[in-house]
């Protein structure tokens, strides 16, 4: 339920340096991407990290739209509802958010979500408010109004070999800070990178193209 692995089109898997200041293993964190990354798919990402040890880690982003997609319209691609049938859907699983959740498994949806929601052998509990599961089952209980307060459904998610996310931090790739609840399920995703920049106090207009780590 915590995949692993390198990002795509990646094959770095040689151990890396330890996290700056032997901060330890940052899942449950905020990745903020820098200018200095250099990778697209990763531009102007917030990423929540869902599972990080010796073995890599795994994290889903939380501020890029899935494109023209909606939760309804998915729900019915995948036999959950009728066609037509959202008008009877819950409030908030109309406005439930699809995102672009990483480049790794696409056609997958991984379901980030708030801990009052819980499927025994399928659901992972990251941190003492945020869960993550990626079965349909928890699409039918948000459909029908006995899911989660709060839940985002990603598409896809990030993976990094061993070492790799490590390196990208001391690189200056990534900055991370603690997350919280508005900068995971907010509705405003436009406003995620800035906000996130702002927690740990860099004005995102300033930002320069070296940084140190939250």
């Amino acid at each position: 339920m915590a995949p692993t692995g390198k990002r795509t089109g990646e094959s770095t898997r040689s151990a890396g340096p330890v996290l700056p200041n032997s901060a330890g293993y940052l899942d449950g964190r905020l990745l903020i991407a820098m200018p200095v990354m250099g990778d697209s798919r990763f531009e102007r990402s917030v990423i929540y990290l869902c599972a990080h040890s010796a073995e890599g880690a795994m994290g889903i982003i939380v501020n890029h739209p899935a494109g023209s997609i909606d939760f309804p319209e998915l729900l019915e691609q995948l036999g959950i509802i009728k066609k037509g049938e959202h008008i009877k859907l819950p409030e908030n699983a109309e406005s439930m958010k699809v995102l672009r959740g990483g480049p790794v498994d696409t056609g997958r949806g991984f379901v980030l979500h708030s801990s009052d929601f819980y499927i025994e052998n399928a659901t992972l509990r990251i941190d003492e408010g945020v869960c993550l599961t990626a079965t349909v089952d928890i699409l039918r209980a948000i459909a029908n109004g006995s899911g989660p307060k709060h839940a985002i459904l990603a598409l896809g998610y990030a993976g990094w070999a061993p070492g790799q996310l490590e390196t990208e931090i001391q690189s200056n790739g990534w900055l991370h800070c603690d997350a919280d609840a508005d900068l995971i399920f907010g509705d405003d995703v436009d406003d995620k990178y800035g906000r996130a920049l702002r927690k740990i106090g860099i004005d995102p207009g300033m930002l320069s193209n070296e940084a140190g780590h939250a």
